[in-house]
C-alpha cells in the first residue's frame, strides 16, 4: 500500500517519486512547500513538474558556491506553492542519489553537473563513423563515477548490414567496457529497441554522446513522438550540430524517465579515479599481482601488467589510455587539492633526481 504522503503526490509517481523521496521531502512538506522534479533549466529558471502541474520557478534562492550543487535536470526540489508570490522560487534541492558531472573547459577547473538522480547512463555511439574507443572509455569512466549503470548503445546499426561485421564492432566495444552491456540499435529497422525500452522502463536514464551520435533520433523513437529536433550529420565525419541545446526530462510511454542532453564536444574527467579504475578493471587486477606495490608498469621486474602486454593478453592501447585518464584526473584534482599538488611535486623532484643520478653514473662509466 502506498503511504499517504506518496499517494497524495501520485502525479509524480511517473517521474520517479517514491517513499524514500517522500521521507527526504518531509521537512519541506512541513513548511508547506511542494515537491517537484526539474524538467529543464535555463537562464536561472527551471520548469518543475509538481502535484499542481508544471510550473516555472526561479532558482535564485539556491545558488551554492560549489558549481556541482547548482540545480540541474533530474533534481528533486522544494517549490513555493501556488499563491506564494510571483514568480515562484525553488527553495531547496533534495540530496542526490547519483550525479553525472564533467570538468568544464574553463580555466577555473570547475565541475559541471549534467544530470542528477540517474539510474542508467546510455552512452550513444554512432556506427556511421569509425569507433573511437578512447572516447568510449572516457564516457564510461564518468558514468561509473556518477553511480549510474552504464550502457553503450551503438546507434545507426542499419549502416552495418553485415551481421559478422557488426558482431566484430560489438566485440571491440565490449573489450573496453567490462561489466557493461553493448547494444546495437537501429531507429530505422527497430533492431535492439525492445531491449532498450525494457532497460529504460526501470528508473531514470540519460542519453550521452557527441553531436551526431543519434541521441535525438533515439529519444524520439523511445518517446514515440518528435519531441526533439533532428538534423542531418555530415557524411565526411559524422559530426552534427548541437540539435539539443538544453537537458530535457521526459516520461516514457512504456514507463521510466528519459533525460536527453546536448552533444558533448569535450568530455573532461571530474574527480573520477574510481570510475577510471572500473573501466580498466583488468589492469588494476593485474597491478595487484606486480612485485612492487608502487609499480609504474614500465621496466620494473615482476610487473604483471607489462607481462600481459608482452604475451598479448592486454592491448598496449588500453594501458596508454589508462595512464592518460589517470594523469588527466590527477592534474584536475591537484588544482583544488594542495596536499596532492605537494605530493605530485615531490614525486616529480624524486624522479628528476633519480634521472640525474643515472645520467651521472652513465657518464662516469664512459670516462
Amino acid at each position: 500500500m502506498l503511504s499517504s504522503s506518496r499517494s497524495s503526490h501520485s502525479a509524480l509517481l511517473a517521474y520517479g517519486w517514491d517513499d524514500d523521496w517522500a521521507a527526504a521531502f518531509a521537512p519541506y512538506a512541513a513548511q508547506g512547500l511542494l515537491p517537484g522534479r526539474v524538467l529543464r533549466v535555463d537562464r536561472g529558471q527551471c520548469d518543475v513538474v509538481t502535484p499542481e502541474g508544471v510550473v516555472r520557478a526561479d532558482t535564485a534562492f539556491v545558488v551554492p558556491h560549489d558549481p556541482l550543487r547548482v540545480i540541474c535536470t533530474g533534481d528533486w526540489a522544494a517549490v513555493d506553492p501556488d499563491g506564494a508570490g510571483d514568480p515562484r522560487y525553488v527553495r531547496a534541492c533534495l540530496p542526490r542519489r547519483t550525479t553525472f558531472a564533467r570538468s568544464t573547459s574553463s580555466k577555473r577547473s570547475e565541475g559541471q553537473v549534467l544530470a542528477a538522480n540517474v539510474d542508467h547512463a546510455i552512452i550513444t555511439v554512432s556506427l556511421a563513423v569509425e569507433l573511437d574507443l578512447g572516447r568510449i572509455e572516457r564516457f564510461l569512466a564518468l558514468a561509473w563515477e556518477s553511480g549510474a549503470q552504464p550502457l553503450v548503445v551503438l546507434s545507426k546499426a542499419d549502416l552495418v548490414p553485415d551481421a559478422v561485421g557488426l558482431s566484430y564492432l560489438v566485440e571491440d566495444v565490449e573489450t573496453v567496457a567490462p561489466g557493461v552491456q553493448v547494444l546495437p540499435v537501429s531507429a530505422l529497422t527497430g533492431d535492439g529497441l525492445d531491449v532498450l525500452r525494457a532497460i529504460t522502463a526501470g528508473g531514470t536514464s540519460v542519453l550521452l554522446g557527441v553531436s551526431g551520435a543519434g541521441k535525438s533520433t533515439l529519444a524520439n523513437t523511445l518517446l514515440g513522438t518528435d519531441a526533439m529536433e533532428v538534423q542531418a550529420t555530415r557524411d565526411m565525419d559524422g559530426k552534427g550540430r548541437h540539435t539539443t541545446t538544453t537537458r530535457n526530462l521526459f516520461v516514457l510511454p512504456g514507463g521510466g524517465v528519459l533525460i536527453d542532453t546536448p552533444g558533448l564536444r569535450g568530455v573532461g574527467l571530474w574527480d573520477a579515479e574510481a570510475g577510471v579504475g572500473q573501466v580498466f578493471a583488468e589492469i588494476e587486477d593485474l597491478a595487484a599481482e606486480c612485485r612492487f606495490h608502487d609499480c609504474a608498469h614500465e621496466s620494473e621486474p615482476g610487473c604483471a601488467v607489462t607481462a600481459a602486454i608482452a604475451d598479448g593478453t592486454l592491448p598496449e592501447r588500453r594501458l596508454d589510455s589508462y595512464r592518460k585518464l589517470l594523469r588527466e584526473n590527477q592534474r584536475l584534482v591537484a588544482k583544488t587539492d594542495a596536499r596532492l599538488r605537494a605530493e605530485i611535486l615531490k614525486d616529480w623532484k624524486r624522479k628528476g633526481a633519480e634521472g640525474r643520478a643515472a645520467m651521472d653514473l652513465k657518464r662516469g662509466r664512459m670516462r
